[in-house]
């Protein structure tokens, strides 16, 4: 679910309001545009299709019009019902070496059969809504694949490039390479130079003139100039033959071994949709990064995977290639600022145009600049940055055995062997313990690193012997999993050291919480206990919220006071600081938690956060966003935004008020925070967030309309008469919550108000300028705090809907 309401049901609830039911509309609906900068870049992308799909056919063996014909396809049928409207599919480079092999064992007509099965396989992948599954293989696999790809079509145009024709493997290939060298052909050469070069210095053109000859596509320049200066030197070379639509191949009836074929469809479906959905996110990621872009919804994955079988079933039951998402074309949509899917769907009727019109042109084009333009696409499919992204996150094995098996036995093979390979390092991973003893200042400390399982048991029994009776013991677990064998261990070795007078601390490296059994948090201590605890709650104040579920009992009022009550000071132990357990003299209650909390967080967080506020420090802030809301102590902003230091310029009140410019109110705090954060932090966007159960909202409906505001809290809930008369008039429409009513008036205020304090915001001089400017957005957000759901506003016309946010659906 998007986090807008889908446009059919606003558009549905808009002529219900409009005209009553049984009544004919007014006037005519609505006509049919094109953006401008949609028509741009469908011409932009339709001058990159264009050479590539020629090249793609040309390197799989398939009719050049094939090529064309899934070109034409991809952008009608695929852009029409894909759910990324910003993705451009059609024959694609990842699909040269499937197609290729299926031309070489089965034929055309059969290889567009298992185009047609192949998207038939799709179709059903997406009511199934499996898409997002897809993503969970690992990038390392998918990256391999791509660069064992490129490398196969590399290799092979080659031949092409030096005037030859291409064997069926790459081993072959390669074998017969020195071969090819000593016979290749000058003219065929030259040209391939020509377009090699014209495809890595066009886009390197410098100066003004330079900016504005780069907006034409480096591929239809090289391929332009190449046809061009070939024609003029009058060279004799191979050339696009396309063939009369007469005589076009159309796809047959499936011949040939069951399983073979089965493999073939289920090989083209899978790589046809990992690239396509894996696009679809790239796409997303690129149309959110492009400066005033807004709020950018995430493509429909399961929709996306729906037109793009679509597409493969027209494609193939046409005689075309099959398709899918085509990154070079994708990031030439969106570089060209294209805004909907009109774009992706007139670069299809511009393919199907040149397809009729344009033959006698097509024809002039060498075959060998087609093979460098895809030679060169090929290339650039062995990425250096994924290779450093794998061998950073130590994944390397996987990508070069993806890559080989897909060179040296096929696409399938490869993914296979990549899958398995996969599996194996994370196998390893999860074994590969290491568990280390020492002693620092007679205290002993056992640091675990890595998963704590069953199988490191006998490792971890044998550390925790080292630990001598009595002694003081700090067991550092620097991992996130810990089965119930490794935790039994733990806690039984833990009660009898305890047990014959030694204490044991139990840290987690990553959390900062001390371990204990789930469900055992409130009832008292683990085995052998904990210094400090003296058997009552364990609560410890600011770490996992489940520990709070209990009430730490007070002092009874006769007890004995403390020996150096009077001093105020805190219990500490010389080698770790203060103890969060350990009694604290003098202090009221919330005394003793700031002083627990203060010395949790020096001893735990600051060092994992030191670094990154020391780089605040040096550098000064630079928030992204201003985030305005309640006072109220149950609101963390940075939990339900996920942010941390440096990210959020917060302002507080009670009510998540924005008192309007000019009012008087004798209080410009937060005038004065919008003015900085939008002036001098210069932030992207400003986020007013409400929440249910508000009592500023409360004191609003009890307060009396003409009651005198005594007291500083009366004058400054005055700012939010507002939204109380918002939600009084009837004639306003009423803000919704996720296509429900509010539960009570209390949420219909809390909802209401964000919309007013949104208006609020539009008012101020600094905030107006942004907007008009285009660099700033503003966003409501309500978080009901008894379900921990976060809403978003969606404002559609006069509809105002707050929607559930889903991290599969929108990206906040």
């Amino acid at each position: 679910m998007s986090a807008c309401v889908p446009a059919g049901a606003t558009e549905s609830a808009h002529t219900e309001r409009a005209h009553p039911p049984h009544s004919p509309p007014h006037g005519r609906g609505p006509r049919f545009r094109v953006a401008g900068a949609d028509l741009s870049a469908a011409v932009a992308v339709f001058l990159i299709a264009l050479p590539l799909s020629l090249g793609i056919a040309l390197a799989t063996g398939a009719p050049l019009q094939a090529g064309l014909v899934a070109a034409a396809v991809g952008g009608l049928v695929a852009g029409r019902l894909g759910g990324s409207p910003l993705q451009v599919s059609g024959p694609a480079a990842g699909l040269t070496v499937v197609t290729a092999d299926l031309i070489h064992q089965y034929g055309w007509r059969v290889t567009c059969a298992v185009t047609v099965l192949a998207g038939l396989v799709q179709l059903g992948l997406s009511c199934l809504r499996v898409a997002r599954g897809a993503l969970a293989v690992s990038p390392a696999i998918v990256h391999g694949m791509l660069a064992g790809i490129g490398v196969t079509i590399a290799v092979a145009q080659a031949h092409i490039v030096l005037g030859g024709e291409p064997q069926s493997s790459v081993p072959d290939n390669l074998q017969a390479l020195p071969a090819q060298l000593a016979r290749l052909d000058p003219a065929a050469l030259a040209v391939s130079v020509l377009t090699l070069a014209a495809l890595l210095l066009w886009p390197r053109l410098p100066g003004r003139a330079g900016r504005v000859l780069r907006r034409v596509p480096a591929a239809l320049v090289a391929v332009a100039g190449a046809t061009a200066v070939a024609a003029a030197a009058g060279l004799v070379l191979p050339v696009v033959d396309l063939p009369s639509w007469r005589s076009h191949a159309l796809a047959g009836l499936p011949e040939g071994p069951v399983l073979g074929l089965a493999a073939a469809v289920l090989t083209t479906a899978l790589v046809c949709s990992v690239q396509s959905l894996l696009g679809a996110v790239a796409v997303d990621k690129l149309a959110s990064a492009r400066p005033g872009a807004g709020h950018v919804v995430r493509s429909d994955l399961d929709r996306e995977l729906l037109g793009q079988g679509a597409a493969n079933v027209v494609s193939g039951a046409l005689g075309g290639l099959p398709v899918a998402g085509v990154a070079v074309r994708s990031t030439a949509n969106v570089h060209a600022g294209a805004v909907s899917r009109n774009s992706t769907m007139i670069h299809g009727l511009l393919v199907v145009a040149a397809t009729l019109l344009l033959v006698p042109l097509l024809e002039l084009i060498p075959l060998a600049s087609l093979a460098t333009l895809v030679m060169a696409v090929g290339l650039r499919m062995v990425s250096l940055h994924h290779i450093r992204t794998v061998t950073r996150h130590r994944e390397v094995l996987v990508y070069a055995v993806t890559a080989l098996g897909v060179i040296c036995l096929g696409v399938l093979e490869g993914v296979v062997l990549g899958i398995a390979v996969a599996v194996g390092v994370a196998l390893h991973r999860l074994t590969r313990t290491r568990i280390t003893h020492k002693e620092e200042g007679g205290v002993h400390h056992v640091h675990v690193r890595g998963q704590l399982t069953f199988l490191a048991v006998p490792r971890l029994s044998r550390a925790l012997h080292l630990v001598p009776q009595g002694a003081d013991a700090v067991v550092a677990l620097d991992g996130s999993f810990m089965d119930h064998a490794a935790y039994e261990t733990l806690q039984d070795w833990q009660g009898t050291h305890t047990a014959r007078g030694g204490t044991v601390e139990i840290t987690g490296r990553r959390t900062g919480v001390r371990i204990a059994e789930p469900g055992d948090l409130a009832s008292g201590p683990a085995p052998g206990g904990e210094p400090g605890t003296h058997g009552d709650c364990r609560c410890r104040p600011w770490t996992a919220w489940r520990n709070h579920q209990c009430d730490r009992p007070s002092p009874a009022p006769d007890a004995e006071p403390l020996p150096d009550e009077a001093s105020g000071s805190v219990a500490t132990d010389p080698r770790t600081g203060p103890e969060p357990d350990a009694p604290v003299r003098g202090r009221t209650p919330g005394g003793i938690q700031l002083v627990r909390g203060l010395s949790t967080f020096q001893r735990r967080t600051a060092p994992l956060v030191r670094g990154e506020l020391a780089r605040l420090a040096r550098e000064g802030q630079r928030p992204s966003q201003l985030f305005l809301t309640c006072a109220d102590s149950r609101v963390v902003t940075s939990m339900i935004t996920s942010s941390g230091p440096g990210d959020l310029f917060v302002v507080r009140n009670v009510g998540n008020l924005v008192p309007p410019p000019g009012a008087e109110s004798g209080d410009d705090s937060v005038a004065a925070a919008i003015e900085y954060a939008v002036d001098v932090l210069a932030v992207r966007s400003i986020t007013v967030c409400g929440h249910s159960g508000c009592g500023a909202m409360q004191a609003l409906l009890d307060s009396r309309p003409a009651s005198p505001a005594a007291t500083p809290l009366g004058r400054w809930l005055r700012h939010g008469g507002p939204s109380l008369e918002r939600l009084r008039d009837t004639g306003a429409p009423a803000p919704r919550l996720a296509g429900r009513a509010p539960a009570d008036d209390v949420e219909q205020l809390c909802l209401t108000n964000v919309v007013q304090q949104l208006e609020h915001l539009r008012a101020h001089e600094s905030v107006a300028r942004a907007l008009k400017e285009g660099r700033l957005e503003l966003h409501g957000v309500y978080f009901h705090v008894g379900e921990a759901q976060a809403y978003l506003l969606a404002e559609q016309e006069e509809d105002r809907v707050f929607d559930r946010v889903r991290d599969v659906d929108l990206a906040v």
